[in-house]
């Protein structure tokens, strides 16, 4: 299979399918390994980093997906509806953050955390499809464990964890400061 054929065959894949899929089962779907279908994605996407393009490919994890550039949006808004954005509250940014450097993570542990119920932050952000729960923990209880999905590196524009900022001593500091400063303000009430 050439370069253009194997391109073509993932780009029909991907196109079908519209969510991300993996390397691994693209490879098994054209019977050749996933060093090869990387040749066929790296072709796709410098054919579609060119400037006559509406179409891009994207990278999550170990896996692929093909969506419109940023670019064309406004032509997009004029034919259909602008898509109902989530509107994520500080709370449920604090609980998503939680989750994401935790993960997995049960929602007590979110709540210890927090220092808060934190049962409608979870939920919501599970209905906003940023969050899924990833099994159950081996303890009394079985409680649910919670990790980030694809959705949550394709909305804040990360490959994967790995890319997420890392968290410093300052900021730590920073934030042991400002929670102490909630508790004495809230003593004082």
């Amino acid at each position: 299979m050439t370069r253009e054929e194997g391109a073509a065959v993932v780009e029909a894949i991907l196109f079908t399918m519209g969510d991300s899929v993996e390397i691994s089962a693209l490879a098994k779907a054209m019977e050749t390994d996933a060093k090869e279908v990387k040749k066929y994605i790296e072709y796709l996407k410098e054919k579609y980093e060119k400037s006559d393009s509406g179409i891009g490919l994207i990278e999550l994890e170990k896996a692929v997906q093909l969506c419109t550039k940023k670019e064309m949006y406004e032509y997009l808004v004029k034919i259909a509806k602008a898509p109902k954005k989530a509107v994520l509250t500080d709370s449920l940014m604090e609980t998503l953050s939680i989750i994401a450097y935790k993960q997995p993570i049960t929602r007590l542990e979110v709540e210890k955390i927090r220092g808060v119920n934190s049962d409608h932050a979870v939920n919501r952000l599970v209905e906003f499809g940023l969050v899924q729960e990833l099994g159950r923990l081996d303890a009394p209880g079985r409680p649910l464990l919670f990790g980030t999905t694809e959705e949550f590196l394709r909305s804040f524009g990360v490959r994967s964890l790995d890319e997420l900022p890392a968290i410093g001593t300052v900021q730590v500091e920073e934030f042991k400061a400002q929670a102490e400063e909630e508790i004495n303000v809230k003593l004082d009430i």
